[in-house]
């Protein structure tokens, strides 16, 4: 695939934050997801936040799986490291990076098929560990790469775009990272950049293991049966044609908090969000938790920051790790000798 570079050319009068950087610093390649998804709106409220924040661009690590999700880490803070993996293995590359190297800021990028099926066991492990890390998923219900089919974030009775109904319970992340522990659980819609932007900030300054749940609406799906633009389609008539997505506008939405928000989607289906007002304690993970099935009862989307824990450990605070990156420290320090290895192994016994 060939990707197509932004002009390097822009503006002499740009905006600048504290570091003298413009939002063309923290900007990515082209993307080339479908016109209107919502991940493209995650990636700009990623780069507004990295912005705001005066983050130096080559202090960040982006991480990624397989999937939409994973290809969007492509389109934001071009000059920053990055690291595409495996199917759902995102989050052991950002805790063995995290362990090799605590002064950079990770970002762990992630879909809902990436996360809750077969990284579903990654994604435990690493709140039970407390890796410090933005753990964002980009959360649209489907395999959206692979045109459509259900994933484990889908409502039970949802239905594809052909039709055919979800016959499974849901997998709710939000209500399974307050389970397990995570410090900073956050829902947001990709349209709602108002809301979404603030809670990315606090999320990257969290010292600890930041999730944010963002529902992403998936525009199309187009390769299944009867659709003229499917594979099976173009075999068939033999047309010199790619598979082709039509564009969509993007969804965007702006409401007060403690208001409700209907939302119809692309293809005519409505989702209610219900922003939260911030009257709630954060500091309570079971009345986050009752919170999130009280509104789940009323059809509606809880929102805003849910939980926020001030005392939480990371995992380099409940492993006792040297503060210097392993590449900064000497070979004496990291092999000090089968001696001194003894008495550190004789120490677990």
């Amino acid at each position: 695939m060939t990707y197509i570079s932004k002009p390097v050319v822009h503006h002499p009068e740009l905006p600048k934050n504290a570091l003298g950087l413009t939002h063309r610093d923290y900007d990515g390649r082209i993307s080339t997801l479908c016109a209107g998804c919502g991940h493209d709106s995650i990636s700009a409220a990623l780069i507004q936040a990295c912005f705001e924040l005066d983050l130096p661009p080559h202090r960040l690590a982006k991480l990624s799986g397989i999937g939409c999700s994973a290809k969007t880490p492509t389109y934001f803070l071009g000059a920053a490291h990055g690291f595409n993996g495996v199917h759902g293995r995102m989050p052991s590359l950002a805790t063995g990076a995290n362990l090799a190297n605590r002064d950079l800021v990770y970002i762990g990028i992630s879909g809902d098929g990436d996360t809750a099926s077969i990284g579903l066991g990654q994604f435990v492990h690493a709140i039970r560990r407390g890796v410090n890390m933005l753990y964002m998923v980009e959360n649209n219900g489907v395999y959206g790469l692979t045109k459509g089919q259900f994933s484990a974030t889908a409502d039970v009775g949802s239905r594809s775009k052909s039709g055919e109904a979800n016959i499974y319970p849901v997998i709710d992340l939000i209500s399974l990272a307050l389970d397990l522990g995570a410090g900073f659980v956050a829902r947001s819609f990709s349209g709602d950049k108002e809301q979404l932007v603030p809670l990315i900030r606090s999320a990257l300054s969290y010292p600890g293991f930041a999730f944010i749940d963002c529902l992403s609406p998936c525009v199309t799906f187009n390769n299944h049966v009867g659709s003229t633009k499917s594979y099976a389609w173009i075999r068939d008539h033999d047309l010199p044609i790619a598979d082709l997505v039509p564009p969509r506008k993007e969804i965007t939405v702006s409401y007060p908090p403690g208001s409700r928000q209907v939302v119809t989607l692309h293809d005519g289906s409505q989702c209610v969000l219900r922003k939260l007002s911030g009257d709630h304690d954060l500091g309570d993970r079971a009345a986050a938790l009752a919170l999130i099935e009280e509104h789940r009862r009323c059809g509606e989307i809880a929102t805003g920051l849910l939980y926020h824990d001030t005392e939480a450990q990371d995992m380099h605070s409940r492993m006792n790790t040297v503060a210097t990156p392993l590449n900064a420290l000497s070979f004496e320090t990291l092999c000090p000798g089968t001696e001194t290895l003894t008495k550190i192994n004789a120490g677990f016994r």
